[in-house]
């Protein structure tokens, strides 16, 4: 118990600090509100938990031992973030005219879309990281032991690291979805979302720099 509560806290450390999930959640919240930010969130889930089988499956050694996969991967993250802040900073300034055509009435395939695009942002957010891979290289061996049952309690600490992301941004989206409803108008999310926007571009030029 006592190991599963700092592999909890190293993860929670991770998790709140400042990156690309909470820029992506904050841009989606601001731009499209609380659901699409959840869908956003379960993309995230989802894509830790893939890590989670890629490392348990000792796939993640293969992928950070060598140069070029690494380097593959890193730099389609850092394309992937660069084009979403673009797409966010662009759609500001499109959004008049695309409301306006959304006037005429709502269509359940579209929303379908919609929140199929948004659950694939979040994954494809965390699924191209390749710390993730590199955290649980580093972190699983110290909190398993060797044995029948490593699988099992390899499965457990990447639930816990899941769990912790999911708790922490249904909350902070919560409290955003609150702050927002309250302060932030028209003029002031178009800002709010250029931010965002910029910060997704710099921490793909972050992302690409970063050595193997």
């Amino acid at each position: 118990m006592s190991e599963i509560l700092v592999f909890a806290a190293i993860s929670l450390l991770l998790v709140v600090s400042p990156g690309p999930n909470s820029v992506l959640i904050l841009k989606t919240l601001t731009a499209k509100g609380l659901r699409p930010a959840l869908e956003n969130i379960l993309g995230l889930v989802s894509a830790t938990f893939a890590h989670g089988a890629i490392s348990i499956l000792g796939l993640s050694a293969i992928i950070v031992q060598s140069a070029e996969i690494y380097t593959l991967i890193k730099y389609l993250g850092a394309a992937y973030l660069v084009y979403l802040g673009m797409k966010t900073i662009v759609s500001t300034f499109a959004q008049s005219s695309s409301q306006a055509s959304q006037m005429g009435g709502s269509d359940s395939n579209a929303g379908s879309r919609a929140s199929h695009r948004n659950f694939a942002e979040g994954f494809l957010t965390q699924i191209l990281n390749p710390k993730v891979s590199m955290f649980y290289l580093a972190a699983l061996p110290q909190f398993i032991q060797l044995g029948s049952s490593s699988h099992y309690e390899a499965f457990i600490l990447v639930s816990v690291h899941a769990s912790i992301i999911f708790l922490w941004f249904l909350g902070m989206s919560s409290v955003l979805s609150r702050w927002k409803q309250i302060s932030v108008g028209g003029r002031a999310r178009h800002w709010v979302l250029r931010l965002s926007g910029s910060m997704l571009i710099c921490f793909g030029g972050l992302v690409a720099r970063q050595n193997t």
